[in-house]
């Protein structure tokens, strides 16, 4: 019943993106092309036994989840990491045959079998999780064991087991008939930061971890650790896999970073100016009016809204480029709309395609910019267009 329903729910997705075409208004461009580059420059960081995960979770961040999969793979990654087993499922039905990790917990019975079904790995974070998953199998006789990775949890404090029964817990896995250990790994918590205490006392903890597994006899067939920040950082942490998400995407985890590969944006978010007008000095705009005029001035309207996943909390605090000029948003940021002061852009016209995020000539706004005036991170910034959005790829 729960695989048909997500079967079911891709299936509607799918059907309402065939006619993403019909609005012209706004959309999220792609740029494949700098993917492309950005796996590439990743790849030559690694050693050549260093196996590349692209972490393809939450629609790629946004961009599409399937042809970043596809376009990830034809550039040099191996491996792709998700949250959810119907994310794995998505890929698998796009025809994707290299191996999809499921980053997040699974418990139930329903996800158990489609994990199975359609050849994905999964995280085991406990005992507990693990004597479920093989008596689950065992029931349905399901007569091959599955891929599982065990998640310790090193001091990122969600999910895992304690990194001191790292032993414990694979020797256990170890006996159980329908499970075969796929890998060991942890989550850094502090990767992105300039300072590496805490970084270096997780590496420590995971060495402490391997070791205890490998006082038993077992030898973990791969280890992993490094996230985006981590194998910018420092080679060391590489281990036999990375699991890259922001990088691939072509944004810096922290500033400190950004001299190590050159990255590329991959998103650039764009709208259409739907109308222009001129209003008169002391003229209210938009909800509110948090923007008063204080001479007269030409505005324009932009199909583009808090319901597409432009902020809000960004009214009146954001530039945009237009005709690749800099020109400021007024106003309060409306569900579908928001208003913008182009005095400065004389000839005007509607149907003038505004760049929200993204580059024109030598000006260039990026996710940081928001996420900087959000007091966030650039993650949630990619990860918040909505789907109304259509996804368009560029190359």
């Amino acid at each position: 019943m729960l695989i048909n329903e997500q079967t079911r729910g891709v299936a509607v997705r799918q059907q309402q993106d065939s006619y993403a075409w019909l609005s012209q208004r706004a959309w999220v461009e792609i740029n494949l092309k700098a993917l492309s580059h950005n796996v590439r420059q990743l790849r030559c960081l690694l050693s050549p036994n260093t196996q590349l995960m692209a972490v393809v979770k939450a629609d790629a961040y946004g961009h599409g989840a399937i042809s970043v999969a596809q376009t990830a793979l034809k550039s040099g990654a191996d491996w792709l990491g998700v949250a959810t087993v119907p994310e794995g499922i998505q890929l698998r039905e796009a025809g994707v045959k290299a191996p999809i990790l499921i980053l997040g917990a699974t418990h139930t019975a329903e996800q158990i079998q489609a994990i199975a079904q359609w050849n994905l790995q999964a995280t085991l974070c406990s005992p507990k999780q693990a004597l479920i998953f093989d008596d689950t199998l065992k029931k349905v006789k399901y007569n091959t064991p599955i891929s599982v990775h065990i998640k310790l949890d090193t001091g990122m404090s969600r999910l895992g087991t304690h990194y001191s029964q790292a032993g414990n817990f694979v020797q256990l896995v170890q006996r159980l008939p329908n499970l075969k250990i796929a890998s060991v790994y942890s989550h850094l918590a502090t990767a992105d930061s300039p300072d590496p205490t805490v970084m270096k006392q997780q590496h420590r903890r995971f060495e402490e971890a391997i070791a205890q597994i490998r006082a038993l006899g077992i030898e973990p067939p791969c280890l992993h650790l490094a996230n985006s920040a981590a194998t910018l950082s420092d080679k060391a942490l590489h281990y036999d896999m990375v699991r890259v998400g922001l990088a691939v995407y072509g944004l810096y985890s922290a500033p400190h970073l950004q001299n190590t590969i050159d990255l590329q944006p991959v998103l650039q978010l764009k709208a259409k100016v739907t109308q222009v007008k001129t209003i008169t000095a002391g003229t209210g705009v938009s909800y509110g009016h948090t923007f008063i005029a204080k001479g007269d001035m030409r505005i324009a309207v932009v199909g583009i809204g808090y319901a597409d996943g432009v902020p809000r909390h960004l009214s009146n605090k954001i530039e945009v480029l237009v005709c690749g000029k800099r020109v400021p948003q007024i106003g309060t940021i409306t569900m579908d709309q928001l208003m913008l002061d182009v005095s400065a852009i004389p000839d005007l016209q509607e149907g003038e395609v505004v760049t929200l995020l993204g580059q024109v000539g030598k000006e260039l706004i990026s996710a940081d910019d928001w996420a900087d005036k959000l007091d966030t991170i650039s993650w949630e910034i990619l990860c918040g267009f909505k789907h109304r959005l259509p996804r368009v790829a560029v190359m």
